[in-house]
């Protein structure tokens, strides 16, 4: 018989994953081996019985703020980088299909050929059923970040947690690839993010947090099995809530 502390501390998880994070050591487009790694630690949730969203970014095939800076109307942008979080949808969609996990895309911006619309019912729904839903194409507006998106995702389906896997451990005083003495945190308030302006997630998005008390926790998705050991309550990354002790 399973011990009381061997259940998983969160029952439904908003797993967000930049764009940079699927492209691997190259940079840019999707590292199959990464999305392999990525299907087989959501396997093992969904083994654990945790209902599993995952929204995407879509950085490593187009940035849109990135080309608005460079002179390209900002709602143009927005949208070609919501077309590239269908694409990754899509390849981690096979991927997971492959390791025999049941999974669904649903589409902000409405294709029925690739992918549902987004309904929040439905998508419910589908977690219920031990399916794993992958919400792609932001929020469907121009100007909202795929964090936004996540944010708003995560409320929608009753979430307990946002997971966001990054390529360090944490959250650091500053970036420790750039400097050997930065500093990890392993607790902040939602305050303390917007007021040190720490980029862990946008603004907007740790705002929407804030009003509705859903902790992050930003960990490094390259060390397999962080996210079952998240999941399951252990000391892994940083959390942000509402009070840093």
């Amino acid at each position: 018989m399973a011990k009381k502390e061997d259940k998983p501390k969160y029952k439904r998880i908003l797993l967000k994953l930049s764009g940079e994070a699927l492209a691997g050591e190259k940079g840019y487009g999707i590292n199959v081996e990464v999305l392999r790694s990525v299907a087989e630690q959501v396997k093992t949730l969904v083994e654990m019985k945790v209902e599993v969203g995952i929204v995407l970014g879509g950085g490593n095939i187009f940035r849109g703020i990135a080309a608005a800076a460079n002179g390209m109307d900002r709602a143009s942008s927005d949208y070609m980088g919501m077309l590239a979080t269908v694409i990754n949808s899509l390849a981690l969609q096979d991927m997971l299909e492959k390791v025999h996990v049941y999974t669904r895309v649903q589409s902000a911006i409405e294709m029925h050929e690739l992918a549902e619309p987004y309904i929040r019912r439905r998508a419910v729904r589908h977690l219920e059923k031990s399916r794993v839903v992958i919400f792609a194409a932001g929020t469907g507006n121009p100007f909202f970040t795929t964090d936004t998106a996540a944010a708003l995702r995560a409320m929608e389906i009753g979430a307990d947690v946002i997971l966001k896997a990054t390529k360090v451990d944490g959250i650091y005083d500053k970036d420790p690839v750039k400097y050997k003495d930065a500093v990890m945190f392993k607790e902040l308030s939602y305050i303390e993010v917007l007021q040190k302006n720490i980029k862990v997630m946008d603004s907007t998005a740790i705002s929407l947090c804030m009003d509705n008390a859903l902790p992050i926790i930003t960990f490094n998705l390259n060390k397999s099995g962080n996210i079952a050991r998240v999941v399951m309550g252990e000391k892994v990354g940083t959390i942000v809530r509402g009070e840093s002790k």
